[in-house]
């Protein structure tokens, strides 16, 4: 059937947005990622309690523009999806919920003091997000992010640093394998 202007609706146009903002995106936290991440997310939704569309959305854009591929600029992703949103007409207390879980739901803000901002709608898609980062595709990831960064596979004279600080995990040029015990390997206990 030819739809014919026929409004699409913000998750749709999200969508859409997410696709070609992360298409070039190296494959770690590409589109791919992202589209995994958000039907993850809908589908813990489904059994929850929580807006479906603020869940929807803030998993699409979680990754938006991450901090790690923009100088460590941490306001670049939230202040992409605060534009888009509002471009989009989105009533400004929701696109500052999407805005406060997109900001607060790495894995670099539980190292190290109270998270400023929790929803129930922020814990389902930061589980979504950690599910992506464990198993064969969290493997993956690592090392498809380890090589983008030009970081070593594995170096014996560099122990992993289980204790890091926000900014010494910011700023970590550890082996991809110490990856594992830094982050990967602790995810299922910080499971929400």
């Amino acid at each position: 059937p030819i739809q014919t202007n026929r409004m699409t609706s913000l998750v749709e146009r999200t969508a859409q947005f997410a696709q070609k903002t992360l298409s070039e995106v190296e494959g770690s936290h590409d589109w791919w990622h992202v589209l995994r991440v958000s039907k993850l997310a809908t589908r813990i939704a489904i059994s929850e309690d929580v807006d479906r569309e603020i869940v929807e959305i803030a998993a699409l854009l979680h990754d938006i523009a991450d901090s790690k591929y923009h100088n460590g600029d941490e306001e670049i992703g939230p202040s992409t999806a605060q534009a888009f949103l509002r471009e989009q007409g989105m009533q400004e207390e929701r696109v500052q919920h999407v805005v406060n879980i997109i900001r607060n739901m790495s894995f670099k803000m539980s190292l190290g003091g109270e998270i400023p901002f929790r929803s129930k709608e922020l814990m389902v898609v930061q589980d979504a997000d950690r599910l992506d980062a464990i198993g064969a595709i969290g493997i993956a990831r690592t090392f498809s992010y380890g090589g983008f960064k030009e970081s070593e596979l594995y170096n014996p004279t560099i122990p992993p640093s289980l204790n890091m600080t926000k900014e010494e995990y910011k700023n970590s040029r550890s082996p991809s394998i110490n990856h594992f015990y830094e982050k990967l390997l602790l995810l299922k206990d910080k499971m929400n």
